[in-house]
């Protein structure tokens, strides 16, 4: 695979609940974190006293996060309205020349920023809030 465009790493907000996704507004940065916890399953008869771990056992999520400029835009305003009013709508990642990444989450933090002479920018964190789907680029 080749160098990507850190640009083309695209946070998408489901807008209306149905599938219509907008890239959130003014970002400049993006970041996609996945966990799986490991289930620690060694015994007295581990081989050599190695540790050992059950396979697919563990809690999976994902988190992402996201900075920009504040642009007041109607994905600035659907971002808000999700995270006063605690919902977990759909969002999609779009990952250049790897896939994209869809499900819900829930926006853990919101922060605001302005510095007198500069722009007034944000930064933006969700956690992942249930059952995710990968679509490989085609």
């Amino acid at each position: 695979m080749a160098a990507q465009n850190g640009k083309d790493l695209l946070i998408k907000i489901d807008m209306t609940g149905d599938g219509q996704f907008e890239t959130a507004a003014g970002l400049r940065a993006t970041r996609i974190s996945f966990n799986a916890e490991s289930v620690d399953v060694t015994s007295l008869e581990s081989t050599g006293g190695w540790r050992e771990l059950l396979g697919g056992a563990g809690v999976k999520s994902a988190s992402i996060s996201g900075s920009g400029v504040f642009k007041d835009d109607a994905t600035d305003e659907r971002a808000r309205q999700i995270f006063f009013d605690g919902l977990t709508p759909d969002f999609q990642v779009i990952i250049p020349d790897f896939g994209v990444v869809q499900g819900p989450f829930l926006i853990g933090s919101i922060e605001y920023a302005g510095s007198h002479n500069g722009e007034a920018t944000y930064e933006l964190s969700l956690a992942s809030a249930g059952q995710l789907t990968f679509t490989a680029a085609a």
